[in-house]
């Protein structure tokens, strides 16, 4: 799935602002009205630059919410969207619902779980009830509800059995080990308690305390009415997916999980990469901010244990070093840094205390291929430099220009041309597409983006230094998972006639999404607001980029990987649009022709690379009369 294109429209702190049209009565007749906006556009997923992330400190509690939260947020979900939204089949909702209510496979997704038969009894009241065509309180969620409550209990009375009796088990593999698989709820609500038991054996009261943690956080003890609560919350959480393909609602304790934080300039610092959940906490298996050792299993951050908690408040948790924290659970995450984080972790067999000191610069796990990967090519009397371009980060602007710079008195030949390798890039940033873009097409009107009353917004590259600017020829290869905002620098390139496409039509996401605080002040929506359409007005959106020179890649085919999964495919996706031709013949650019090469390319390290540069610099045939 590509990654996508992202709009701040809610920095932190929140800010509660709604998508532009609230009306949803679609685009009205006349002329839209057009607003353009110079660089930077705003229009991304990650400015880090002018916002910063500000995360709570999860509470550790299930996800809930009121039947009038439930129906506002749904609201907002329907009215906001960039186009009419569809109905939703029962049974994917039911499915999905039944899949976000169950963090460990326990509650709705286990064999003997009866809890998703009853789910799928009322999905059509269900929805029905979020979409406010019953004049009910939604009492379809009290069935669920009330199922939830039993089986709950049934977990609980297994979970106790084996806390009482351990039996052989190891305290330290019960403390390190991950949480059984999904299978039988009963027998796993078992083997969690014996572990639980076990480790409490060892370490006594305070093993006890994390012990007790676990068995309210795995089987929480909610009423039926609790419990219908967070069925609303579930159903909430499937349907806005489903009725935008490219969309998701999180709570306030778990919204770190929709943004796209790997392709900020700058992202937040973490307390660590990636942790395993156990029985009695979270496993750190790989980069730990120090004080944190790799091996350590956390078992509370600010107080708030880690035993049952939720992957998404996990993930979440795990920035509670940025820039220091209140320690209180529901506290933000950026405080004033007067109060000290604490951590308690199990290591090397021992609870131990931590204080997590605040660092000048935030401790970031590293990242796999942080620079942008190149290959200099021989291409007949000079060199061309091929960059690989695997995400659009804000900073893409920024690194290409660097690039560039130090490329171009680099070696004994001339570097006589540029390629930007787009293929498998899902996509990311307005403001790193713009910035690439300013290299090539500077202060060019490059993009209409359409909402769904009808307004159009114009987006300009900015203008870069100087010396910045790449005047020499230029080419991009894209295959069918180009996509989002990889597929606006290829097309923008080949809409100016400013850089030829190479390869297989692109995945065709020509949508824009913005991140909003929902209007039940419970959580942040992402939500597909946007249609966009090329300097040209040719559309994308379903329709995809078709290359000017058409090469099959090697590991594409001639239609590119998953052509089932392009955007076309997406069930409720965005229709497609034609915008208005915004180049203004005052600012168009000639083409820039690539220099022939006589067949001297090469050699390369991946001989399709080199058949593809062939295609560029061949001489054009002329038809004889």
């Amino acid at each position: 799935m590509p990654i996508g294109l992202f709009v701040w429209l809610a920095a932190a702190p929140h800010d509660p602002t709604p998508p532009a049209d609230a009306s949803g009565t679609g685009a009205p007749s006349g002329e839209p009205s057009i607003a353009e906006t110079t660089s930077p556009s705003g229009l991304d997923d990650n400015h880090e630059d002018e916002h910063s992330y500000v995360f709570r400190i999860p509470s550790g509690e299930p996800t809930a919410l009121s039947c009038d939260e439930a129906r506002t947020i749904v609201e907002q979900v329907r009215m906001g969207l960039a186009y009419a939204p569809e109905r939703i089949g029962a049974e994917p909702f039911a499915t999905s619902t039944a899949d976000w209510l169950d963090p460990h496979g326990l509650l709705t997704l286990a064999k003997d779980a009866p809890t998703s038969r009853a789910i799928g009894k009322v999905a059509n009241d269900l929805l029905a009830d979020l979409e406010g065509r019953r004049q009910r309180d939604c009492s379809s969620a009290l069935a669920p509800g009330a199922a939830l409550e039993e089986w709950s209990k049934e977990l609980r009375e297994a979970f106790d059995r084996g806390r009482k009796a351990p039996g052989s088990a190891d305290p330290r593999a019960a403390a390190l080990e991950p949480l059984p698989p999904t299978g039988v709820a009963k027998e796993i609500a078992l083997e969690i308690g014996r572990r639980v038991g076990a480790f409490e054996a060892l370490h006594g009261d305070r093993g006890k305390a994390i012990g007790d943690e676990a068995r309210r956080r795995f089987f929480p003890p909610l009423d039926k009415a609790g419990w219908s609560r967070v069925v609303l919350a579930s159903a909430v959480r499937a349907y806005v997916p489903l009725v935008d393909p490219h969309g998701e609602w999180a709570p306030f304790d778990e919204e770190s999980h929709i943004y796209e934080l790997d392709l900020a300039s700058r992202p937040p610092s973490k307390l660590w990469g990636r942790a395993v959940p156990t029985a009695i906490g979270v496993r750190v298996s790989d980069f730990a901010a120090p004080p944190l050792k790799e091996g350590d299993v956390v078992l509370e951050v600010s107080r708030v244990a880690t035993a049952g908690l939720p992957l998404e408040q996990v993930d979440q948790l795990g920035f509670a070093t940025t820039e220091g924290a209140a320690s209180t659970p529901n506290a933000k995450l950026r405080g004033n840094g007067k109060s000290a984080l604490t951590a308690v972790v199990l290591r090397d067999g021992k609870i131990v205390d931590l204080e997590l000191a605040k660092t000048e610069e935030p401790a970031t796990a590293s990242r796999e291929g942080e620079g942008l990967p190149t290959e200099r090519i021989a291409f007949g009397e000079g060199d061309v430099l091929v960059v690989g371009i695997e995400d659009v980060r804000d900073d893409l602007g920024d690194d290409l220009a660097a690039l560039i710079n130090a490329e171009r008195d680099h070696g004994a030949r001339k570097l006589v041309g540029l390629v930007l390798d787009l293929r498998g890039n899902g996509g990311g940033s307005t403001d790193g597409a713009l910035g690439a873009l300013s290299l090539f097409l500077p202060s060019a009107p490059l993009f209409s983006m359409k909402r769904r009353d009808g307004t159009i917004e114009i987006d300009r590259a900015p203008a870069p230094h100087e010396h910045d600017r790449w005047t020499g020829p230029v080419a991009t290869f894209v295959n069918g998972t180009t996509a989002s905002a990889a597929e606006m620098i290829a097309g923008a390139l080949a809409s100016y006639r400013r850089g030829v496409t190479v390869g297989t039509t692109t995945f065709g996401k020509g949508c824009a999404q913005e991140y909003v605080d929902d209007d039940a002040h419970a959580g942040v929506l992402r939500l597909t607001t946007l249609v966009y359409a090329l300097p040209d007005g040719t559309p994308v959106q379903r329709v995809g980029l078709v290359p000017q020179i058409r090469f099959p890649f090697p590991d594409t085919g001639e239609d590119g990987p998953a052509v089932h999964e392009r955007e076309a495919k997406l069930a409720h996706s965005a229709p497609s649009w034609r915008g208005p031709d915004l180049r203004d013949p005052a600012t168009r650019l000639d083409e820039t022709p690539w220099p022939t090469h006589g067949g001297a390319v090469g050699p390369c390290k991946d001989d399709a690379t080199c058949r593809a540069l062939r295609l560029l610099g061949a001489p054009k045939r002329v038809a004889k009369h």
